[in-house]
């Protein structure tokens, strides 16, 4: 049944009608928004990332450089000394390649999952919010983890010549196998090497669990306690009831201030980094382990990886450039929530 404008507008806040999230025009618009978001938050802290991989995978030339934040300049300053400002950005269009899907397909499955498994507040819990945000990052990341695998080896590589993506993609399809895989008769020669795509699959899976289930899970509670009572007046935007019919029906979310959205952002991104730095480690020394020159060059599992890390540097050596995980998780996830919300507010979903 239709409303006239006049009943519409007098309807309370709470009384107007909600957005249908299963619309394709809600879809599309979220996959939009999370896209865009992903790719400003990346391209934000690409210079970090490149030196933070460069640590992770025990690249020889900045293994000396590792370890302190005063490390963390100098490696800065060798890249931009051997490789210009390009070399900070090395591999960087293999990540916006990668981040646009990755971070569209996340947010997507985050809000279809959520209103699937919290159609209403009766059915909020902690645990199904975690659930919510660990299975969207599990659908996100595997459509999308053989572009980060290009992504990283493009990262790795330091000889100070321009690496294009193509040569990268085969080396990698021609890369020996996992033996687990050639051993079955079953399963053709073809596909064991596609499978070389997936290098570091499985830590990525369980690094995933964390990761996007506790980035979800802080940023939303986070939002809870700046929309409470307490800091309602000084945390949320506040927006005159015209523009709040005409931006959105979700009465509900009324956006942040530019302040309080971005300490969400960037207190979910820290506690979900601390969660699941552990198996990124694993993941990296995986997906180089056959390009690395101190490695065997053979395909390692991942019990394999653990003992490795753990003879050459310890326990302290699955928390490699944590530090540098800080100072690049924050601002990134940060940005990352703050254009989502705000796109989203924008585009009235």
């Amino acid at each position: 049944m239709k409303h006239d404008d006049n009943d519409d507008e007098g309807r309370s806040p709470s009384k107007r009608d909600k957005i249908d999230k299963r619309s394709a025009h809600y879809i599309m618009r979220s996959g939009l928004a999370g896209g865009v978001a992903g790719s400003c938050a990346k391209t934000l802290i690409a210079p970090l990332d490149r030196i933070k991989i460069l640590f992770q995978t025990s690249n020889p030339h900045y293994l000396k450089y590792s370890g302190s934040m005063l490390g963390l300049v100098q490696a800065g300053v060798h890249i931009k000394t051997h490789d210009g400002i390009r070399g900070f950005y090395q591999g960087h269009s293999a990540t916006l390649i990668r981040i646009f899907p990755y971070a569209a397909i996340k947010f997507i499955a985050y809000e279809q999952i959520r209103h699937f498994m919290i159609p209403s507040k009766d059915y909020e819990t902690h645990t199904r919010r975690l659930l919510s945000g660990s299975l969207a990052g599990l659908c996100s990341v595997f459509f999308t983890y053989p572009l980060d695998l290009i992504r990283v080896r493009l990262a790795y590589l330091t000889d100070h010549r321009r690496i294009k993506m193509w040569p990268v993609i085969k080396h990698i399809y021609s890369e020996r196998a996992s033996e687990s895989l050639t051993s079955k008769h079953f399963v053709p020669h073809w596909f064991a090497h596609w499978c070389n795509f997936y290098r570091g699959f499985t830590p990525t899976i369980l690094g995933m669990i964390p990761y996007a289930g506790v980035s979800f899970f802080a940023h939303d509670l986070c939002g809870d306690i700046f929309r409470g009572p307490l800091l309602e007046a000084y945390s949320v935007l506040q927006v005159p009831d015209e523009e709040l019919n005409l931006r959105s029906k979700q009465a509900s979310n009324r956006p942040l201030r530019t302040w309080a959205e971005l300490t969400a952002g960037g207190l979910a991104g820290m506690a979900s980094q601390t969660a699941s730095y552990p198996f990124e480690i694993i993941r990296r020394r995986l997906q180089v382990s056959v390009v690395s020159p101190t490695a065997i060059h053979d395909f390692q599992s991942i019990p394999d990886m653990i003992k490795i890390i753990y003879m050459e540097r310890g326990w302290r050596g699955f928390f490699v450039g944590l530090s540098i995980g800080y100072i690049k998780v924050t601002p990134m996830v940060a940005c990352s929530f703050f254009v989502y919300e705000r796109m989203k507010w924008y585009l009235g979903i």
